[in-house]
């Protein structure tokens, strides 16, 4: 096995457990051939001592830690994590039930999988790699799903053309490792969706939003809801069986907007109080004439690095902001963000600025985050990312 050798005193965050090995605490390599980006690489102190295992990539993270013991990573190592990850998924009471089969059932480094998430939709398990070292094994993860998940796993869909780096240059596509399905429905909370793994965002739905889906189902009752950036309408479904008096579901994306609709009739056929609009949201709520006492505020990520900070925390408060100066007194606002370079403080000046902006009295009712089937890994608190304020607005 290749090996890497660390700078002195590199070695601290490793006692810690922490996942990463940045660039600059590499002090040189060994071995009789180039490293490849994806290689499976030994880590060793600057005075010999073995430290970790894990994935050589170019860039500033050098090293994802796949393991702090000497063991080889081979199908029955991914079998063993793959078994922990299901295993936690029972105990929280997301898998194994018959009214819910969508959940994740790897988030990376809060499954000591860094650069690997597996979403489960019925009998289909969507791998995404967002690490060259994972796109390597891809075949050898498909094959220890199987063993794991059994008769209850039918196929397994890589989608990964967007998550790997753009300058290793793997040439690779999306689709079937094994298997095949062309069963794209599936269940959360008894509820029914359908899947875009082929063509949607992420691995086709947002499964981390599941628990605060649930929780805007119990504020709907009797509402007037306004679902921004519905996506495939998640929300609004939930709304839908939580009994508002309407939902309004809006989207810049026409395909989107289609994929609203289908869930709508696959729920709630020939109920009209449901409508979907194509349409730029910013602009939407400029121009809306509707008083909506329900709105859900769950934009795509407005920062992917921390470069983009400033500008990100400009959208969220022009957004919020203009979300307060709509809402009807008494109004309740569900606002996200999903971004990771945007922690909870600072989104949470953002929204209490476009409050004051508004001049509205604002009261928090919830404060949000992943759910149990996204765990952040305790050495590891960069993996908390999904952050949001249920607000009582006067």
């Amino acid at each position: 096995m290749k090996k890497i050798i660390l700078r002195k005193g590199k070695e601290e965050s490793l006692g810690r457990f922490h996942p990463w090995i940045f660039s600059g605490a590499i002090h040189h390599t060994e071995s009789d051939v180039a490293l490849e980006e994806g290689d499976i690489v030994e880590v060793l102190s600057f005075d010999g001592q073995f430290l970790a295992i894990g994935h050589w990539q170019i860039g500033s993270i050098a090293v994802r830690v796949l393991t702090f013991k000497q063991q080889p990573i081979n199908q029955s190592f991914w079998a063993k994590r793959f078994s922990a990850a299901l295993d936690v998924r029972k105990a929280i009471g997301v898998a194994g039930r018959e009214d819910n089969d969508i959940y994740r059932l790897v988030h990376g480094e809060g499954d000591n999988l860094p650069g690997l998430v597996v979403d489960v939709y019925g009998s289909t398990a969507v791998m995404q790699a967002h690490s060259v070292g994972m796109h390597v094994c891809r075949n050898d993860l498909a094959n220890a799903l199987k063993e794991v998940m059994g008769e209850d796993l039918k196929a397994v869909y890589y989608k990964s053309e967007t998550t790997l780096p753009f300058k290793a240059q793997l040439g690779q596509e999306n689709g079937f490792l094994w298997g095949e399905s062309n069963d794209d429905v599936a269940r959360e909370n008894g509820l029914q969706f359908h899947i875009d793994w082929l063509k949607g965002q992420k691995t086709g739905f947002f499964v981390d939003q599941r628990d605060n889906r649930s929780l805007v189902e119990q504020y709907a009752q009797g509402r007037k809801v306004l679902n921004m950036f519905c996506y495939t309408g998640g929300f609004s479904v939930y709304a839908m069986r939580g009994g508002a008096e309407l939902v309004h579901s809006v989207d810049s994306s026409a395909k989107a907007v289609e994929l609203v609709d289908a869930n709508m009739h696959l729920n709630f056929p020939n109920d009209h109080r449901h409508k979907a609009f194509a349409e730029d949201a910013f602009r939407y709520m400029v121009e809306m004439q509707e008083k909506y006492d329900l709105i859900i505020l769950d934009p795509p990520a407005f920062a992917k690095h921390k470069d983009a900070l400033r500008n990100a925390l400009r959208g969220y408060t022009k957004l919020n902001a203009k979300a307060f100066e709509k809402i009807k007194p008494g109004g309740i606002l569900f606002t996200f963000s999903c971004s990771q370079a945007v922690n909870k403080d600072n989104f949470r000046t953002a929204v209490f600025t476009a409050a004051a902006m508004a001049r509205r009295k604002v009261r928090i009712l919830h404060q949000l985050h992943q759910p149990a089937d996204h765990p952040v890994n305790i050495y590891h608190p960069e993996g908390e990312y999904l952050k949001g304020l249920v607000l009582y607005v006067e």
